[in-house]
């Protein structure tokens, strides 16, 4: 069992559990170190003496990445031969349901979203219980990514509010700031552009401090590791020196007190009423993106892009390598967003929007298909 195999593990019992924990939250609560990984061997014993092959073992000198230990994930499952794991329902905190409305609050975006959000889980599917529970002993044995489905479900929601195409939502936002300024005492239309400012500066902020922590980690543990008792003296020695220096150079860059571990939490954004430096677009209503129509709400834009067309021929029905320079500048900025909040690269989060989008416009994805085989057999 290796450090990372061990973390998968954690997550393995975690989501038998049902706790309300995902997957990035556990990998962020290692790199605030509130779960031992770096170093791990640290909190060990005195009498447990680790030297030689432990070296390669416990010598970790990089974060878990999210992909990585989904996978060891699913093969732990599967080597131990567990029984399909409890049913994620509509009451448990990994139903898509539940971690869109955690998400829509952490990024600050309006609570009648969460009804949209629903809708699309129920279009797709999404929310079966067959679906979203991992079963280890099935024939492809997989488990959902439920914090990347969670988020990609709302990014598929503003890109249908608002087409996130560098035009429309723009000129939504003006008519939302036109109405705001006139109807002051109404419940305010949601503007997407003063949320794109408040956000972006949050999110810069945020990403400084965390690009500056990440810099600052000490990699090298208090108690080193060596391949043999020979070599002790000597490990002991350099890091001796390494600390002498540390403290030295702390002293010189910053003589003000590091602040103490804060507690873990599930939420990196806060936003609140009260908070009178930054908007709180909680209760802002989507009346200026919603029309009605009978009895039921339907979005102003009637257009919709696809992120991508093209699938591997693979089962695995991956999407092809997504490129920033290809997208429109608002949906890179809601990618980048998300992908910071749950520490996954950019391409992840395309992926499964685009994976989203397959099962919400089936019937579109498969009349492109017919067009590009008809095109490629007039050709020959």
């Amino acid at each position: 069992m290796t450090v990372p195999q061990t973390l998968a593990f954690c997550y393995l019992s975690l989501l038998w559990q049902r706790e309300a924990i995902t997957l990035s939250d556990l990998l962020r609560f290692v790199e605030e170190d509130h779960i031992p990984y770096i170093n791990a061997f640290q909190h060990f014993p005195e009498q447990m003496k680790l030297y030689g092959r432990d070296r390669g073992i416990f010598g970790i000198e990089s974060w878990p990445d999210y992909e990585d230990i989904y996978k060891k994930t699913i093969e732990v499952g599967t080597f131990l031969d567990l029984p399909r794991f409890p049913d994620i329902t509509e009451d448990c905190y990994l139903h898509p349901n539940i971690l869109c409305m955690k998400y829509l609050m952490e990024v600050n975006l309006p609570d009648e979203m969460h009804n949209l959000t629903c809708h699309v889980v129920k279009m797709t599917g999404m929310g079966e219980v067959d679906f979203l529970t991992f079963d280890p002993i099935a024939k492809m044995a997989k488990t959902v990514k439920y914090d990347v489905q969670a988020v990609a479900i709302i990014v598929v929601v503003l890109k249908l509010l608002f087409l996130l195409d560098d035009n429309l939502e723009w000129s939504l936002s003006n008519l939302a700031e036109k109405h705001n300024e006139k109807n002051k005492k109404d419940k305010p239309w949601f503007d997407f552009r003063k949320w794109y400012q408040i956000m972006k500066k949050a999110f810069d902020e945020k990403k400084q401090k965390w690009e500056e922590a990440r810099a600052k980690y000490l990699w090298k543990s208090e108690k080193p590791l060596y391949y043999s008792f020979v070599d002790k003296p000597v490990a002991y020695k350099k890091r001796e020196m390494v600390v002498n220096l540390q403290k030295q150079f702390s002293t010189l860059v910053d003589s003000t007190a590091t602040a103490g571990k804060k507690s873990p939490s599930s939420f990196q954004f806060n936003w609140t009423e009260e908070d009178t430096d930054r908007t709180c677009f909680h209760g802002h209503s989507l009346q200026g993106v919603l029309k009605e129509k009978g009895q039921s709400l339907l979005t102003k834009n009637s257009l919709y892009w696809l992120s991508t067309q093209k699938f591997c021929r693979c089962y695995c029905t991956h999407v092809t390598t997504y490129e920033e320079s290809n997208f429109s500048l608002s949906y890179q900025f809601i990618l980048n967003l998300f992908s910071f909040l749950l520490r996954i690269k950019t391409s992840l989060l395309h992926e499964e929007v685009s994976l989203v989008e397959k099962k919400l416009f089936e019937k579109k994805y498969s009349v492109t298909k017919k067009k590009s085989r008809s095109k490629k057999a007039r050709r020959h």
